[in-house]
């Protein structure tokens, strides 16, 4: 009889642990399909960059409910970002971030072009010392 009422209560804990587990909303990152199966309705836009990761970076800062879905129709891939409607300003926030960003870091030369034009320096430059080891 002990033993019968140790399973019973253990499984009562099992199925709180489920329902709880099926209770709790995903925050961040997620699948299409689980931020619609929220019902709270989604908006969604498009990104044409393929560094989504900055992206997502600035979204959890923002702690933003969002699901990424990546077209491979189209070349270069477009990524769509389906979000929850009720993060709208969050969002709007978050893209702005993102924009600043981005023109930000496309102002500034890369490391590359740098390092090509300081090569060309040194080709044109009339003094040349030779390195012998």
């Amino acid at each position: 009889m002990l033993q019968g009422a140790i399973r019973q209560y253990l499984s009562h804990l099992e199925a709180e642990k489920r329902q709880k587990a099926r209770d709790s909303p995903i925050r961040g990152k997620q699948t299409v399909k689980q931020l619609l199966g929220q019902d709270q309705g989604a908006s969604s836009i498009e990104l044409t960059d393929p560094s989504i990761r900055s992206f997502e970076r600035i979204a959890r800062r923002y702690r933003v409910d969002y699901a990424v879905r990546r077209d491979r129709t189209s070349d270069p891939p477009r990524f769509l970002i389906f979000f929850k409607s009720r993060d709208a300003d969050a969002l709007t926030a978050a893209l702005n971030e993102y924009a600043g960003k981005k023109v930000k870091q496309l102002s500034k030369p890369s490391v590359l072009q740098r390092l090509a034009r300081l090569k060309a320096l040194v080709k044109a430059s009339p003094e040349r010392r030779q390195i012998n080891y």
